[in-house]
């Protein structure tokens, strides 16, 4: 054997380029599954947030349908066909459904927390140039040292 400048490699120098040729492999075959089961468990988990929204989603729309007592009216403020509606609140049950009403009641009931407003200074009667600078704030301009 020899490399590229005709020099013979000896079989010590090509044990030790297989070996690290090996060590790479067997490190990126690491990385490989390790990504699998990263990538894998990311997927699970978004698949379980995925069901919650969806099953909240669907507790939802049978709470409005009930709260609503016409699904005409449900359809055409939320621009979803009646029939979408139903599908969706179909696998609900009514307690379910009930308890999502008085969980909407429970929190509409609730006081809110109301920001007090800051009384606004009155604003000045003549507005400021932007572009001027009071003297004590910035620096005079007749030492050019401090120049940009």
């Amino acid at each position: 054997m020899s490399t590229g400048d005709g020099a013979p490699v000896s079989p010590a120098e090509l044990r030790k380029r297989v070996r690290a040729a090996e060590a790479l492999q067997a490190k990126t075959r690491e990385l490989a599954a390790a990504d699998v089961l990263m990538k894998r468990d990311a997927a699970k988990k978004a698949a379980q947030v995925k069901e919650t929204a969806d099953r909240e989603a669907r507790e939802a729309v049978a709470a409005a349908l009930r709260l609503f007592d016409d699904p005409g009216l449900v359809s055409s403020l939320l621009s979803i066909p009646v029939e979408e509606l139903e599908k969706d609140a179909k696998p609900v049950t009514a307690a379910r459904a009930k308890e999502v009403i008085e969980a909407l009641r429970e929190r509409a009931e609730r006081p809110r927390a109301r920001r007090r407003r800051v009384p606004r200074p009155e604003a000045p009667s003549q507005p400021t140039a932007a572009g001027t600078v009071p003297a004590s704030a910035g620096a005079s301009g007749s030492d050019p040292s401090h120049a940009l």
